[in-house]
């Protein structure tokens, strides 16, 4: 199986371009924000935009829920597939798309700028940041059955068919609202990010205390430096390890947001008193 997949930004256009190049590659399905999505058929999955909030619909976009993610591997093997095409906003995003879903690695990245001008992102950017406005690559009586009361408008997406020289056939998409933009905009201030690191961190066995946390965030990214004290007689390269996979995972779990990099220093050792 080869697996694509298209980068960029959220909000420039990656679901309205998906069913162009998922026909231009010979993809046979489109991943999309938790739903995998075949010709006009959504196949499987829970749809990100239908989700209350920006971290659930991050979460659901990565598969996070068990259920879903179990739905789409069973739906994905029986269809003895060539091509797949993954939709995210940054490649480590999409590789971890692949890995829940059981696939292979990606073999291909297609950015964003290499399908779209820079008008058109502009666009869509402009579209999203001012009337909220999301394409899910699916025809509407689709899209209805999950988005009752916030369909917007149906979209024609045309495009050559093989072997009909000068025809062209076309795909329906959807013009949607999701659900969390009608709550307004949702940002986690960096004071709650340090503090789910600091806590986390002094979680973890042979942590005596966390005298540093650092945040350094990027749209969904995340780079987090921390620095520790170590109890003594530790193993300060196994402390160190655990303190990057426990973050990271309690981080991730917690706020939908990639964790790009944890850093650990042990900026000291902490002596038990002799009493």
């Amino acid at each position: 199986m080869e697996v694509f997949a298209l980068v960029g930004p959220s909000g420039t256009g990656k679901s309205h371009r998906a069913a162009l190049l998922a026909h231009r590659t010979g993809a046979e399905i489109i991943i999309d924000d938790g739903l995998v999505i075949k010709g006009n058929q959504i196949i499987t999955g829970i749809s990100a935009k239908k989700q209350p909030t920006r971290i659930g619909a991050i979460k659901t976009a990565l598969f996070t829920r068990e259920d879903q993610r179990e739905a789409a591997r069973e739906a994905i093997a029986k269809m003895a597939l060539k091509k797949v095409l993954i939709l995210g906003t940054s490649k480590k995003m999409t590789d971890k798309i692949a890995r829940a879903l059981g696939l292979p690695g990606v073999s291909s990245y297609i950015n964003i700028d290499q399908i779209a001008s820079s008008k058109e992102i502009r666009k869509a950017r402009f579209m999203r940041s001012q009337h909220s406005k999301h394409v899910i690559p699916a025809p509407t009586v689709e899209v209805k059955k999950s988005f009752p009361e916030t369909i917007i408008d149906p979209l024609q997406v045309f495009m050559r068919r093989k072997g009909h020289r000068g025809h062209k056939g076309w795909l329906e998409q959807s013009v949607v609202r999701p659900t969390f933009t009608m709550y307004g905009k949702l940002a986690i201030a960096p004071g709650a990010l340090k503090s789910v690191v600091t806590i986390a961190a002094g979680m973890v066995p042979g942590v005596a205390g966390v005298k540093r946390a650092g945040i350094h965030r990027n749209d969904y990214e995340v780079d987090v430096e921390i620095d520790i004290l170590a109890g003594a007689k530790m193993n300060l390269k196994e402390i160190s390890r655990g303190v990057q996979g426990f973050v990271k995972d309690q981080l991730e779990n917690m706020t939908g947001l990639t964790v790009k990099n944890v850093n650990v220093t042990v900026v000291g050792i902490q002596v038990e008193e002799v009493v």
